[in-house]
């Protein structure tokens, strides 16, 4: 309505309220009811550390309340009391009018201010000092964490800081006790070590920061443990060989490599054991990754050459039973991972076939060369007999490569010294087996040296890449081919085969050595040898729609393009799947035209 139609009522409006903005004490306002109790002095002291009157109760009017916080009390309007109406008149004169008006009274809020603001500077103050508090505070990993984040919560509930409880979060899209297909990896994953996210895929995790620690140690870190210690086995063989025992090699370096092996394979399996504690969830979707399965074998191969390579010093003598219990985790894994190779499905070897196979079978040997060390015989034949067969299956299927596998990245051109390990390690065992090395052991001797001079000479072939945790895979190769050159070079000694034996021990030692470095450097001076694990994030389903037809490429004569989009687009150029009833004319028609 008009300003002019109630002038008379506007301005006694006007005349009966206060000013928005005016603050005025209590005791300034006449019959209003003030606060008395036991914390008027607490009330008094932090309003005098605010700068505010400390007399009476403040009323703030709703524009002070916004702009310069909430000092005080606040009188807020709350229907009249029945009982005992008081009255508030703001103007003297209207004492005797009829119509008296109702005032709720203040409630103190000067005290829960002050504890907010000094709670809000304590939380500042905090993640100012430790940032890592807020990304405890990152619910986004609760997903892959074993207790949901109870852990973080029972932490905070010690160190005296009530949390909140929270639901408990499952990841998304996974069903609780399912574990992902494999399918599912092969859909979101690219590349030939499947660690490579594909354009149609999303991450459960973020990728703005970096994650936790342990969702980015994978279990091929193990390989670490892998390449040094296998060096304490080469130390101890060139200390009790007699074709070069001219170099007087001391077995205290066989003993100080040992102690470092130990160590070393004592952190990595602390590590990653706290990774199969607090996330399950990402160690279970690395057991079930069709690649990194392999590498699980990598934990027992490390305890296998602690055992070859322990030092005279220390014992001499193994005790038999400590063979079965390395060889039993061995027989599980490869009754699982051996049968789906044969079985056929997603997980069939030529669909899964990768360098890194090679560690699954390796463990054979070198298990038949530790019983064989022990006195044993038909527990590492069998063992033997085992990797044989599936190593000739395994080799004919990577030599061969399948036109359905795709070349290994440069990154990873140094896992193809795996192709020399089993070899090498089978010619040492099958020797300790018979007792010479004999016709046997020779062939499977010059098999891996012939494939070690045939990756030696592609020198291009390892150049012009970036440092990975990968390059630790032919470590252990090297170190393997070396052992088995100084036992040949006890049948046959001569001078080619003692400077072959010194000449591929000393590329071992520099080689393990240098990697050692550098990995210590990435870890803790550049801090980016573990990247984030992209492989572990995917989710169960796509999250990002396909394309549902493929546009053709200009210049482009590949055949499989042409047939995909002409089988979803009409001669008029029609989409068919987002018609609702396509015509089966239609459908008939581009059938018999394009087929």
């Amino acid at each position: 309505m008009e300003n002019s139609e109630f002038p008379n009522s506007r301005k006694r409006i006007a005349a009966e309220l206060p000013a928005l903005c005016t603050v005025k004490s209590s005791e300034e306002i006449h019959i209003f009811d003030t606060i008395d109790g036991p914390n008027d002095n607490i009330t008094v002291n932090q309003n005098q550390q605010l700068g505010l009157p400390t007399t009476g109760t403040q009323v703030i009017s709703g524009h002070g309340l916004k702009n310069e916080g909430v000092h005080g009390s606040v009188s807020i309007s709350m229907p009249p009391t029945p009982k005992t109406p008081k009255k508030v008149l703001f103007d003297e004169s209207s004492e005797t009018s009829n119509e008296p008006k109702y005032y709720s009274q203040p409630i103190s809020r000067a005290a829960t201010y002050v504890e907010g603001a000094q709670t809000q500077n304590q939380d500042s103050g905090q993640q100012a000092r430790y940032p890592h508090l807020e990304r405890l505070k990152d619910t986004r990993f609760d997903s892959f964490k074993t207790w949901s984040g109870k852990l973080e919560r029972q932490i905070s509930h010690i160190r005296g800081k009530p949390v909140e409880p929270q639901p408990e979060q499952r990841p998304k899209n996974l069903v609780e006790g399912d574990a992902l297909p494999v399918d599912r990896y092969f859909d979101a994953l690219d590349g030939p070590e499947l660690d490579t996210l594909r354009p149609t895929e999303e991450l459960m995790l973020p990728e703005d920061k970096p994650w936790p620690f342990l969702l980015r140690f994978p279990i091929a870190s193990f390989g670490i443990c892998l390449g040094v210690s296998s060096q304490a086995i080469l130390w101890k063989t060139l200390a009790n060989s007699p074709s070069i025992s001219f170099l007087k090699v001391s077995p205290l370096v066989n003993l100080i490599l040992w102690s470092i092996s130990i160590a070393l394979v004592v952190v990595v399996a602390i590590i990653y054991g706290l990774k199969l504690i607090l996330y399950f969830e990402a160690v279970r979707r690395e057991y079930y990754h069709p690649i990194r399965v392999n590498f699980f074998f990598a934990p027992f191969i490390s305890l296998l050459f602690l055992s070859l390579g322990c030092p005279p010093s220390v014992t001499n003598d193994l005790h038999r039973a400590l063979w079965y219990v390395l060889m039993f985790p061995f027989l599980c894994l490869e009754l699982k991972i051996y049968g789906q190779w044969m079985s056929g499905g997603q997980r069939r070897l030529s669909k899964v076939a990768n360098p890194v196979n090679h560690l699954s079978v390796v463990g054979n040997f070198v298990g038949a060369l530790l019983g064989a060390s022990m006195g044993l015989k038909e527990g590492p034949i069998f063992f033997f007999a085992v990797g044989l067969a599936h190593y000739t299956v395994l080799f004919v299927t990577l030599y061969q490569r399948l036109p359905t596998n795709k070349t290994l990245p440069k990154e990873l051109h140094p896992v193809f010294f795996l192709f020399v390990a089993a070899p090498s390690v089978a010619s040492v065992a099958w020797a300790k087996i018979q007792g010479s090395f004999d016709y046997g052991s020779r062939i499977s001797y010059f098999i891996a040296l012939f494939l070690l001079f045939s990756l030696a000479v592609r020198i291009n072939f390892f150049r012009g890449f970036k440092f990975s945790i990968a390059w630790w895979a032919y470590t252990f190769p090297m170190t393997a081919a070396a052992i088995s050159t100084i036992r040949y070079s006890n049948e046959v000694t001569n001078w080619v085969t003692k400077s072959l034996a010194i000449f591929l021990s000393t590329i071992s030692t520099l080689i393990v050595t240098a990697l050692l470095v550098t990995t210590l450097l990435h870890a803790f001076v550049f801090r980016d040898l573990f990247p984030n694990d992209i492989a572990i994030a995917i989710c169960e389903r796509s999250s990002k729609p396909r394309k549902r037809w493929f546009p053709l490429r200009h210049g482009s004569s590949d055949n499989n393009e042409i047939e995909q989009y002409l089988k979803f687009v009409n001669t008029d150029g029609t989409d068919l799947e987002s018609s609702v009833n396509p015509s089966r004319t239609t459908h008939e028609k581009t059938d018999s035209e394009f087929n």
